[in-house]
């Protein structure tokens, strides 16, 4: 396609491609401008040729360097606006609607049509997401609830935990001072049963010396039998056996 019709299908949406081209190559030239600007400038300043004789010398090397540059940037910059004018702003297989043509026909009018649905369904769209935002919002709401009662959940089961494991403190404490009283306890009764049993056998001894002669051997039973003399033993023994 020409880059006559292309232009005029642009131009008839009021799209401008030269006018953007023009623009986009204006605005190379500024900045090029701009860039030797700075670089006259530093090179001066570094070169200390402010008001010397090597001012002219130092602007005609860069003037030669810019044209360089510039010589080589147009050539590119020439090809670009071709390449956007033959690719990017062709259209190819697209021509402007005649003016006999029926409105009814007419793409744009369809275009209407398929844009209304395009809106009813974005409506509905922006209404379900507007449901499932409250849906949402309802649900963090039962969440914080939930986490605020499983906080007060926990405090009251580590409050339970501290209270039995001073229970069993205590418990454990009563115990064992229960064992000490049932063992002295115990210890008491021990030495009251043994204190019983040593009188009733020094009772028994004394019957049983009684029995034999009528005397009552002097003998110290609280010690035992073996604080006895032998002597005595068998005086005790030939009592008996009388």
């Amino acid at each position: 396609m020409e880059g006559s019709e292309s232009e005029a299908i642009f131009e008839s949406f009021d799209l401008k491609p030269q006018l953007f081209i023009n623009e986009a190559l204006n605005r190379v030239d500024e900045l090029v401008d701009g860039a030797f600007d700075y670089f006259h400038q530093e090179a001066a300043r570094l070169l200390k040729t402010e008001g010397t004789d090597r001012s002219e010398d130092l602007k005609l090397g860069i003037n030669y360097v810019r044209h360089t540059v510039q010589s080589a940037l147009d050539k590119r910059l020439s090809m670009w606006e071709q390449y956007c004018l033959h690719h990017c702003f062709a259209t190819p297989g697209f021509s402007l609607p005649s003016a006999n043509e029926i409105s009814g026909d007419d793409p744009m009018d369809q275009d209407d049509v398929n844009d209304e649905e395009v809106d009813a369904q974005l409506d509905l769209l922006r209404r379900r997401l507007a449901e499932a935002g409250k849906e949402c919002a309802e649900l963090n709401r039962e969440l914080q609830a939930l986490e605020r009662r499983s906080a007060v959940s926990n405090q009251c089961v580590l409050s339970v935990n501290k209270a039995l494991e001073l229970y069993d403190r205590s418990s454990a404490y009563v115990m064992f001072q229960e064992m000490l009283r049932a063992a002295s306890e115990l210890r008491r009764k021990m030495e009251k049963l043994k204190t019983k049993q040593q009188e009733e056998s020094e009772r028994d001894w004394r019957e049983k010396a009684c029995d034999a002669n009528g005397d009552i051997p002097e003998f110290n039973f609280s010690t035992g039998l073996a604080s006895l003399k032998l002597d005595d033993l068998h005086e005790f023994i030939t009592e008996m056996n009388i």
